[in-house]
């Protein structure tokens, strides 16, 4: 998906909600990092996130991560969990490195699970490039929406490999996009397209969609659904910042 970009590579755009702090004084910002998930067809997918490192303009600041290895897919439909939160010294922020440990990320299928690899070590996290001002007295909230369709690739050998997929997204320039496919066993895979970008999820076991952290702007919603149903797309879908649109009952024929 064009709108996607793989953790390996440069992404994120961090944005703030205007929550003012008393200690603004002090020269630091909040910053909570936060994950939420597009659903893929698992039976959960566990990450062990070891920590979230910030390096900025006065430095690098280690983030330890909240509690043990989380299943995300509990995390989707615009739920999210907490990964970090910590004040750090006002600057600019030049990258953000999501460090796994080497052991516990596994995906189950089928009640059977298997562990997941990453195909770089992570002794130094893997590394995303980002440009965004942190202002003192100001709370960042990032949040990272990681597609768990597209994040897991089994290889020849029957292995599976981790190589992630997420978007990260700031609540207070977003809005979301939802509603209910009719019947839900056509399970379908639902792209938002506006322009050249593209952001998909599949429908849940009831037939509900969720898409977070969408930009303001006209969508055309695609339905690809299994056989013997048929492709379906609904044209200009309006997304507004900081609300959701729900699309209804959308109803996928043979």
């Amino acid at each position: 998906m064009k709108n996607y970009i793989l953790l390996a590579a440069a992404f994120l755009c961090i944005g703030f909600s205007s929550c003012k702090k008393n200690d603004s004084a002090s020269g630091s910002a909040h910053v909570t990092v936060k994950m939420t998930d597009a659903p893929g067809l698992y039976d959960a997918v566990i990450l062990n996130i070891k920590s979230v490192v910030v390096v900025t303009t006065k430095g690098q600041y280690t983030l330890a991560v909240n509690g043990g290895p989380i299943n995300i897919l509990h995390f989707r439909l615009g739920k999210d969990t907490l990964l970090a939160s910590q004040d750090i010294p006002a600057g600019t922020i030049q990258q953000v490195r999501l460090v796994l440990n080497d052991n516990g990320n596994r995906v189950v299928i089928d009640g059977t699970s298997h562990d997941l690899t990453t195909p770089s070590g992570q002794t130094s996290g893997v590394k995303l490039n980002v440009h965004d001002n942190l202002t003192a007295g100001i709370d960042y909230t990032l949040r990272l929406d990681f597609d768990a369709a597209a994040s897991i690739v089994v290889t020849g050998n029957g292995k599976y490999i981790l190589k992630p997929v997420i978007r990260a997204y700031s609540d207070a320039v977003s809005g979301a996009l939802t509603g209910v496919v009719f019947p839900a066993i056509s399970s379908p895979k639902v792209f938002a397209i506006s322009g050249t970008d593209t952001v998909g999820t599949v429908a849940d076991a009831t037939g509900k969609f969720y898409f977070s952290g969408l930009a303001a702007g006209t969508y055309n919603v695609q339905f690809s659904p299994v056989s013997p149903f048929i492709v379906k797309v609904v044209d200009n879908v309006t997304v507004t910042n900081g609300s959701i649109k729900d699309m209804g009952t959308i109803t996928i024929t043979q």
